[in-house]
């Protein structure tokens, strides 16, 4: 199955539950943006410009999780800006995981690695009472102890072994102790982003690494994210990958991507075309002096693009349904359904969806009752508005697929197929060239041809 059995039977009975109920519209994802704050100005993103006046500003956990409760939606996507920037993001994961909620991760992976750091030190730490001074190799452990002991043993040697933590952080790794407990309290290990079947790190890589690194304007960061995702990996975790194709992607390339990713043991991917929204269409012109129509995809390119999507849903682990995928290389049609995937963040309920902006919201009912959907997508080849016309992306369309708004003949039994058969397995991923040269420094801003490098991470 491309989703576990848990997660997939958790979406179904939420969705049938809202049919049954003749519910019109409701949140299948929530889009929760709790800063904008980032580490990275990519190209194509206009978040930091959008909200500049807010951008150090961020949600109170409180509110994070009265978002998630509010619109009801079974899985939440953090998202942002950077979410481990956020300063209580571990316990906005535990929150989620609480509440029920299937949970994605969004990162650009830049300090993935110290956050799983942090795990292996509260599993080691929660071994040990705060007082003990002995090293923990000396300390007779018992029972489950022992177990966790052993087990946790073996996953720091296989880090260690394949250069992904240094000797220094092993160490500091192994001598993690509890913090001195005030008196009267219990000792504890701060909260971490522990493995959980209903968490998924969902790592940004739009191409290998000359491409992502060029995209997301720093040199370097494609090396990281590919040391996160094996980390990630031999630790337990989930790890799905997300992508946007631009005009300048070579779909080849895409595929090579997936491959790779599936030699790492990435569990799955969603993409989308890149849209020439507002925002990012200002930050391109005032920020790079470059033009958008020589970046982001008409509705026509977009096909073109993904002339072969239907395919790649056959042969690598892409997430959805073949609807949005059939959406995408042209063979059908379907309306925008942006309700279904709406947007939290630090001023509110945004509308009408992810990357339109006519204003915010104090509640998710007003923002459904007080945006006129029927103005909004395209219909019959028509823009409804002219800023929609090239929009295809996956929180717009996707919904309008996996909630059958648009059904054909067969439709329901090529989804289940496609979501309940075997999963997948990308193939060749071994000799695929993935570190192919870099940018220089800013990326877009500067750009330098590719050297043809042949590192390994």
């Amino acid at each position: 199955m491309r989703f576990p059995l848990p997660l997939t039977a958790k979406i179904a009975a939420y969705i049938i539950g809202k049919k049954l109920r003749k519910i019109e519209k409701f949140a299948t994802v929530l889009q929760l943006e709790p800063l904008h704050t980032c580490n990275l100005t990519c190209t194509g993103c206009g978040r930091i410009r959008e909200y500049s006046t807010s951008i150090k500003d961020v949600m109170p956990l409180a509110d994070c999780l009265g978002a998630a409760e509010e619109c009801g939606a079974p899985m939440i996507s953090i998202c942002g800006g950077e979410p481990l920037i956020y300063p209580k993001i571990e316990e906005l994961v535990d929150g989620l995981l609480g509440q029920g909620r299937i949970v994605y991760l969004c990162t650009n992976a830049t300090a993935m690695r110290k956050k799983m750091r942090d795990y292996l030190k509260s599993e080691y730490g929660s071994l040990l009472p705060a007082d003990c001074t002995l090293p923990i190799s000396d300390c007779r452990l018992q029972g489950e102890k022992r177990t966790r002991h052993e087990d946790l043993e073996r996953k720091v040697e296989t880090l260690l072994r394949e250069d992904l933590i240094t000797a220094k952080q092993g160490e500091e790794i192994r001598a993690a102790r509890p913090p001195k407990p005030a008196k009267g309290a219990t000792s504890t290990m701060p909260l971490a982003i522990a493995p959980n079947q209903f968490m998924y790190w969902n790592v940004h890589l739009d191409g290998l690494e000359r491409t992502h690194d060029l995209i997301v304007e720093r040199e370097g960061v494609f090396k990281e994210a590919v040391l996160a995702i094996r980390m990630a990996k031999v630790l337990g975790y989930q790890v799905a990958t997300n992508t946007t194709v631009y005009r300048e992607t070579d779909p080849q390339e895409i595929e090579q991507m997936f491959a790779f990713l599936g030699s790492l043991g990435v569990d799955g991917h969603t993409i989308s075309p890149g849209y020439d929204y507002d925002a990012a269409k200002v930050d391109m012109m005032q920020r790079l002096d470059r033009q958008p129509e020589d970046f982001f995809l008409t509705r026509e390119m977009t096909r073109e693009k993904f002339a072969n999507a239907v395919e790649w849903g056959e042969r690598y682990p892409i997430f959805g349904t073949p609807t949005y995928l059939e959406f995408l290389a042209g063979r059908r049609d379907l309306t925008c359904s942006a309700w279904a995937i709406p947007t939290r963040n630090v001023r509110g309920w945004k509308g009408p969806c992810y990357l339109m902006t006519d204003g915010h919201y104090a509640t998710y009912n007003e923002l459904l009752g007080k945006t006129d959907w029927n103005k909004l997508g395209v219909v019959n080849g028509e823009a409804r508005d002219p800023r929609c016309e090239n929009c295809m992306v996956h929180c717009g369309y996707e919904p309008t697929a996996s909630l059958g708004l648009q059904a054909e003949k067969g439709d329901m039994w090529k989804n289940i197929k496609f979501n309940f058969g075997r999963k997948p397995v990308a193939r060749g991923g071994e000799q695929v060239h993935a570190f192919n040269g870099v940018s220089a420094g800013q990326g877009h801003l500067t750009g330098r041809k590719e050297e043809a490098v042949a590192l390994q991470p």
